[in-house]
């Protein structure tokens, strides 16, 4: 990895604004390879270096992952002026101003969100072309027919005059109470697949993504980091080498 200021370094890893920063390194609090280092403009590779802030050892990572258990009433946006972002749920330590949500979820929508800051890793779980799965449970108006798990997998259903990719619909003992599982991400796509089967979405929350499980124990509103076995799965998933 080429080298880079330490300023820029630990504003990526989170420490503070710039002049927090400055202060720090003026103050003899910030140390690389057990070195202080009091000029926030020293140049390094981070990812060979040992970085240590008034003490406390920092690891370095290139991008950063999170899960979001995103309630109904937020727009899947980091700045929206007509709505409260998904960004405003996170916790101070996690807030970041190059969060990327992967993928959408309607505003009444709930469930399992990511945000990543690695734009390629997000282009390719979005994109139709890797067919990263997406399940939700959903709850209807009327009750899901077998008819529908038919048409739904046979992907001769249109939106637009767009034939859709295959779709697995799985009924339950309620058939008012069903998962779709989705390799595409068209605007609104789960509610009018169902519209067009003359059907209404009362309730949607996406319940996995890709190789991701939404944790029982995550409650919702609530967010955290990815592990790393969770991100490698993410970068297996479409095919892409880890990026650190």
């Amino acid at each position: 990895m080429a080298i880079q200021r330490l300023d820029k370094v630990l504003g990526h890893l989170g420490v503070g604004t710039r002049k927090e920063i400055h202060k720090l390194a003026r103050a003899g609090l910030v140390a690389v390879d057990g070195e202080v280092i009091t000029d926030a403009a020293h140049k390094f590779d981070p990812t060979r270096s040992r970085i240590e802030v008034a003490g406390e050892t920092l690891v370095y990572q290139a991008f950063f992952y999170l899960m979001l258990n995103k309630p109904a009433g937020y727009i899947t946006s980091t700045k929206d002026p007509h709505g409260t972002p998904i960004t405003a749920l996170l916790p101070e330590e996690c807030q970041r101003k190059d969060w990327m949500p992967v993928g959408r979820l309607d505003q009444d929508t709930e469930g399992l969100l990511l945000l990543t800051t690695d734009g390629e890793l997000l282009h390719r779980l979005t994109h139709p072309r890797w067919k990263v799965a997406k399940r939700y449970y959903v709850e209807l108006a009327a009750p899901a027919t077998p008819e529908d798990v038919a048409v739904f997998a046979a992907g001769t259903l249109k939106l637009e005059g767009e034939a859709l990719q295959p779709a697995q619909l799985y009924l339950s003992p309620d058939p008012h109470k069903v998962e779709l599982v989705i390799h595409e991400g068209k605007f609104h796509q789960v509610k009018r697949m169902f519209a067009a089967r003359g059907n209404q979405v009362t309730y949607l929350k996406r319940v996995a993504f890709g190789p991701l499980l939404l944790p029982p124990n995550l409650p919702t509103g609530e967010s955290r980091e990815l592990s790393p076995a969770e991100v490698q799965a993410l970068y297996e998933a479409v095919d892409l080498p880890m990026r650190r």
